[in-house]
C-alpha cells in the first residue's frame, strides 16, 4: 500500500545564517584544533561561595589525597612517640646499670666477696639468658602492661649485677674509660644511623651470620688463650656490635628502611639497643684491659 509523501524543498542557503567561525556559547572555550572544552560558567574564585550556588565541600577527587596526607602525618607522629618511649626506657636502663656497676666497683667488701665467689657471676649469666629468651619469644609478656615493664626492670637489675660482677676484676679507671668510650661510640653510631642513606636493615641476615662467626672465634680464643687473639677478638667485637647498634637504631626509626619494628614493640626495641650497648661496653672493657 502506498502512502502519500509530503515532500518539501529545503530553504535556500544564506551565509548570514551560518557564520564560518561562530563564537562559542557561555561556558565553552575553544582550544587548539577547534576542540571545545567545557569549563564552568562562574569564576573559580567563587567556587566556595554558597551565595553563588557552589558547595563548600572539596571536590571528590581530593578526598583520597587528604586521607593519605592524614595517614602519613599520623604514622610519623606515632613513630616519633615510639622513638621517644624507646629512648626514655633505654636511658632509665642505662642509669640503673651504671649505678649498680658503681656499687660493685667502689664497695670494697662486695668487690672482694664477688672475686672469691665466682658462682654469683655464672648465676647472673644464666638468669640474664633466661630473661632474654622470655622477653624475645613471649609476645604476651613483651606487650602487656605492666608485665613488660616488670620483666624489663628485672632483666636490667640482673644484667647490672652481672656487669658489676665482671667489672670487679678490672681497675676502676679502666672501667671508667670503657664507660666513656661506650658512650662516645654509641652516640656517634646513633647519629650516623639517623643521617646516613645506607640501609643497614637490609643486611640483617649477613650480620646474623657474622655474629655467629664472632661467637665461634671467641670459643677458639678461649681454647688457645693467646693475648693477641684476645685483642683481635675484642676489636672485631667492637666493630660488629657498633654495626649492630646502627642496624637496630634504623629498625627503630623505620621510615624508608627495608625493615622496621612495630610501634607496639617498644620494649623489644629498647632491649635490642640496650644489649648492643652493653655488649659494646664489655668488648671495649676487655680491649682496654688487654692493652694496659
Amino acid at each position: 500500500m502506498d502512502y502519500p509523501k509530503n515532500e518539501q524543498n529545503p530553504p535556500p542557503y544564506s551565509p548570514g545564517y551560518y557564520p564560518q567561525n561562530p563564537a562559542p556559547p557561555p561556558g565553552f572555550h575553544v582550544g587548539q584544533g577547534n576542540i571545545a572544552v567545557v569549563s564552568p560558567a562562574a569564576d573559580y574564585n567563587s567556587m566556595g561561595d554558597p551565595e553563588n550556588g557552589h558547595s563548600c565541600a572539596p571536590p571528590e577527587y581530593s578526598q583520597g589525597f587528604e586521607d593519605q596526607e592524614t595517614y602519613l602525618f599520623s604514622d610519623a607522629a606515632i613513630r616519633r612517640g615510639f622513638v621517644r618511649k624507646v629512648y626514655l626506657t633505654l636511658m632509665v636502663q642505662l642509669l640503673i646499670t651504671v649505678g649498680l656497676i658503681c656499687v660493685f666497683l667502689f664497695c670494697y667488701d662486695l668487690k672482694e666477696w664477688v672475686q672469691h665467689n665466682s658462682w654469683f657471676t655464672f648465676t647472673m649469666m644464666g638468669l640474664v639468658f633466661g630473661l632474654i629468651i622470655v622477653l624475645a619469644c613471649c609476645d604476651s609478656v613483651r606487650r602487656k602492661v605492666p608485665l613488660n615493664f616488670i620483666f624489663l626492670g628485672l632483666f636490667t637489675i640482673v644484667e647490672g649485677f652481672m656487669l658489676g660482677s665482671v667489672t670487679v676484676f678490672y681497675e676502676a679507671d679502666a672501667v671508667l674509660w670503657a664507660v666513656g668510650a661506650t658512650a662516645l661510640v654509641s652516640l656517634a653510631m646513633s647519629v650516623f644511623a639517623m643521617q646516613t642513606k645506607w640501609d643497614f636493615t637490609a643486611a640483617s641476615g649477613t650480620m646474623w651470620a657474622i655474629g655467629w662467626t664472632l661467637i665461634s672465634f671467641g670459643l677458639l680464643c678461649a681454647i688457645l688463650r693467646t693475648q693477641y687473639l684476645y685483642i683481635v677478638y675484642a676489636s672485631l667485637g667492637t666493630l660488629v656490635f657498633s654495626i649492630y647498634l646502627v642496624m637496630d637504631t634504623q629498625l627503630m626509626l623505620g621510615g624508608k628502611h627495608k625493615y622496621s619494628i612495630s610501634p607496639e614493640e617498644y620494649i623489644f626495641a629498647a632491649l635490642n639497643l640496650y644489649l648492643d650497648i652493653v655488649t659494646l661496653f664489655l668488648f671495649l672493657l676487655q680491649l682496654i684491659g688487654l692493652c694496659r
